[in-house]
């Protein structure tokens, strides 16, 4: 029996206590006189704040080396982008600031480009989070802060004025306080089956917007439906002797026999083989018996995201009924999340579990092939967890750098509602509605505090890129 086995075992045989909904009222309210909402519009760095190149340095050092460069060229792309790759800076910086007390799931990195449009498993088009490598319990108003600032940095960014910078932030933070007001009113079951149907929102949002940009967002919407294994597949792969194989695209994408070849690359296929095998048994049942009906193929390692470059990630292509039947599986390298750090360790004894549970958790759908392996002896021989998901399924990103002032804020309401449901379902809903009240002073709060670490992570991104030119880390940029 694993280790992660026998904590879960124990945590479901303990007694759960059920407090009215009157005790969670007045939980929520107690901790607003302990922790004032306007406290959280602080933010001090203090005298001996740890340097944020020295942090991104240290997380580097378990990454594979080449690939470093790449990160921190992403990274000064744009201050914010350099914010996307800074989640270790933020959770060191989020250690010291104020909390209400009241724990969830958090995400750990809930930035504005963290949400997205994916296929639930009924193929139908929904918005929601869609990455969890920092995910833990924690506090919840972390998450928010984390989207907050992301708001107001992207906003920057495509230059709107100060006005609509605010108002983004405000409508952000306000849709998750009236949100989670909302969900504290629902029953439990209804919260666990809330969700974002794309559909929707393009009908109740369309009228506000001129047919131009409604057009677009249709077209961006229509391309993601089109990104699934079937479309990797025509991009990412060749044909050589009735064989298919993952195309060379180093240092993006690697094919297992450019890092081991001759008779290494099938010892390495062998073994990464052995580890998909392992993998099937974190599945449901049914799911297993679907993957099963597919072959693996060929393997590569891929350069995926701004601050997961540099973790080791792998993807696998498997041919089902022919040729012409693909599914494509990323499996990413999972560390501990950063807020480890500053909080506790996880409960669960692989961070692929950790990654998966919390994804499951706060999501209202999650792909049918997520799954977790433990790789015990890697190409650096050692050893390493991982998550496995579905490569693209009808996975689709907002271009932040196109959204117009009105488009943001509409944007940052579906961040705001989606971050809400996923605390919701984890975390004492019931508390943090009573705690954030039905004023907006918790909203004005966000608001000071995005202002003051907006500053700070154009400082850090300054820090960034005084440093490459000091030739004290090196940065390749275009890729």
């Amino acid at each position: 029996m694993t280790t992660s086995t026998s904590r879960t075992r124990r945590r479901a045989a303990a007694a759960v206590p059920h407090p009215s909904v009157a005790e969670r009222v007045a939980r929520g309210k107690a901790a607003r006189a302990e922790v004032p909402r306007s406290a959280h519009a602080v933010f001090e760095p203090p005298p001996d704040r740890v340097d944020p190149v020295t942090l991104l340095e240290r997380q580097a050092a378990t990454r594979v080396p080449e690939l470093v460069p790449i990160r921190y060229g992403r990274m000064l792309v744009s201050p914010f982008t350099f914010y996307r790759g800074a989640a270790i800076i933020m959770a060191h910086d989020l250690g010291p600031t104020p909390r209400s007390g009241l724990q969830v799931q958090c995400c750990g990195d809930a930035h504005l480009s963290n949400f997205g449009v994916f296929a639930s498993p009924e193929r139908r088009l929904v918005f929601d989070l869609n990455d969890f490598d920092e995910t833990l319990p924690g506090p919840w108003e972390w998450d928010v802060k984390r989207l907050a600032a992301s708001m107001l940095i992207a906003a920057r960014d495509n230059g709107f004025a100060t006005g609509d910078q605010q108002r983004i932030v405000v409508d952000t933070v306000g849709e998750y306080r009236k949100s989670m007001i909302g969900f504290a009113a629902m029953n439990n079951l209804d919260v666990w089956y809330s969700h974002i149907d794309v559909d929707n929102v393009i009908q109740e949002y369309g009228p506000q917007f001129k047919p131009k940009h409604v057009r677009r967002t249709e077209k961006q919407l229509a391309k993601a439906r089109t990104k699934d294994s079937m479309s990797a597949f025509s991009k990412l792969t060749y044909s050589v002797n009735g064989s298919v194989r993952i195309v060379d695209q180093s240092p993006l994408i690697v094919p297992i026999e450019a890092l081991a070849p001759g008779t290494e690359r099938d010892e390495m296929f062998e073994a990464l083989h052995e580890l998909l095998r392992g993998y099937r048994r974190t599945l449901e049942f049914d799911r297993r018996v679907l993957l099963e009906q597919f072959e693996l193929t060929d393997l590569a390692r891929k350069v995926v995201g701004v601050g997961s470059v540099g973790t080791r990630a792998w993807i696998a292509l498997l041919l089902g009924r022919d040729g012409q039947d693909p599914l494509f599986l990323q499996m990413k390298e999972a560390e501990a999340s950063v807020l480890e750090e500053i909080l506790a360790p996880t409960e669960f004894g692989n961070h692929g579990e950790r990654v998966v549970t919390g994804q499951r958790l706060m999501q209202a759908a999650s792909d049918i092939f997520l799954g977790w392996l433990h790789n015990p002896s890697g190409l650096d021989q050692k050893a390493r967890d991982f998550y496995v998901r579905q490569l693209k399924d009808w996975k689709g990103s907002a271009e932040i750098e196109q959204m117009i002032p009105q488009g943001m804020a509409v944007y940052g309401k579906l961040c705001g509602w989606t971050l809400a449901r996923a605390h919701a379902r984890s975390g004492d809903r019931i508390a943090i509605a009573s705690y954030l009240g039905n004023g907006d002073v918790f909203d004005r709060a966000i608001v000071e505090f995005s202002k003051a670490y907006a500053e700070q992570n154009e400082r850090d991104f300054q820090a960034l890129a005084t440093a490459v030119k000091s030739g004290r880390i090196k940065a390749e940029t275009g890729l």
